[in-house]
């Protein structure tokens, strides 16, 4: 197990091969992870979404635009998440065509660069938090963007809570909607997320040969950490053979909201890590993603969101931004974009690793 404390390094390049990266994520993980795979789909073969609605869902239902800023919060908190009709919910279709605009606007890299990607997608059925018709509407945005079914997994029959899934004993009962949104199911879900996007891998390593990383985020942000609500540090798993000059791809893990390392324990509230049990780094360090890179030259890169309920950006749960609170300007939110403070951040995280 690497040093749960890593020292500060700075982030570092390696042979990573171009257009193979990949990415995946809880919750507000799950949204973001859409939106990246969208603005940067050039970069990228494949996704994976657990509990995550489709692309710029919050604008997607009837009486969404124009929004004031509290108006988007209380639709992306409760509309778009638990929508309360069927005309509420989330549109694949619509969700497509803000797609298109964003694309001939130049704000997102082609959308045709998708339709060979591999694509999964995960919804429990005790899922309180993310309702199953949410995330329906991702599977049928990424079917009109040209996704065939075997490049799509969808699973939505099993009787899963509001988590990622995995096979600790000490993780929540399966059925819970529970901080830390890590539910025992018997199996990784990582794993099952790497498989399908990589179909090619080899078992999972019973030993890490490589290090846990942490690296300052700040260089990345362009000077707007005050709107960007992300940790100082951020996290990357790389492994020895990788360190060693192995040819490697990049899967980015995005962890959901109240995921973050400056959260702990539901007790505790956020802290500082150095004071605190390792709680929020579970993320990156219990979830089963580094085992499966280790043996499969994979860097594993764990951007961070942290909370914040300043006046800039309003987000004291750490989620990520998937409704607009990142924006420099309310009224045009560019959450989606390229040029979205977190978005710019994690792929220029990604280019300097090499993808």
């Amino acid at each position: 197990m690497p040093n749960i404390f890593p020292e500060v390094v700075r982030l570092g390049k390696y042979e990573v091969e171009k257009g193979k990266s990949s990415v995946s994520g809880l919750s507000s993980g799950a949204f973001m992870t859409v939106q990246l795979h969208l603005a940067h789909s050039a970069s990228f073969a494949g996704a994976g979404v657990v509990a995550g609605g489709p692309y710029r869902g919050v604008e997607t239902f009837r009486g969404a635009a124009p929004l004031a800023e509290d108006a988007y919060e209380l639709n992306a908190l409760q509309l778009c998440m638990a929508p309360l009709l069927p005309e509420l919910a989330p549109n694949a279709r619509r969700s497509l065509q803000l797609a298109q605009e964003a694309e001939q606007a130049g704000k997102i890299d082609a959308l045709s660069n998708l339709r060979n990607n591999r694509v999964y997608i995960f919804t429990g059925t005790q899922d309180n938090v993310v309702h199953s018709p949410v995330v329906a509407q991702t599977r049928e945005l990424y079917r009109l963007l040209g996704l065939s079914d075997a490049n799509l997994a969808y699973h939505d029959d099993l009787p899963a809570g509001h988590s990622l899934i995995t096979d600790n004993p000490e993780d929540s009962p399966l059925e819970l909607n529970q901080p830390p949104y890590l539910n025992n199911g018997g199996f990784m879900q990582s794993h099952r997320i790497l498989n399908h996007i990589y179909p090619d891998l080899k078992p999972p390593a019973e030993r890490l040969s490589g290090r846990l990383l942490r690296f300052d985020q700040s260089e990345f942000l362009d000077g707007q950490q005050a709107y960007a609500s992300m940790g100082k540090f951020g996290y990357a798993y790389v492994p020895q053979a990788v360190a060693d000059g192995a040819p490697a791809r990049v899967h980015i893990a995005l962890h959901g909201c109240k995921q973050g390392y400056s959260y702990v324990d539901f007790s505790y509230g956020r802290a500082d890590i150095s004071s605190q049990p390792p709680y929020g780094n579970r993320y990156v360090t219990t979830t089963g993603y580094n085992y499966l890179a280790d043996s499969n030259n994979i860097i594993v890169l764990y951007p961070q969101a942290s909370g914040s309920d300043d006046n800039q950006a309003q987000n004291p749960d750490g989620c990520w931004d998937w409704w607009g609170y990142s924006s420099d300007d309310p009224a045009n939110p560019d959450y989606y974009s390229r040029n979205a403070v977190q978005i710019r951040a994690i792929h220029a995280m990604l280019d300097r690793l090499g993808g």
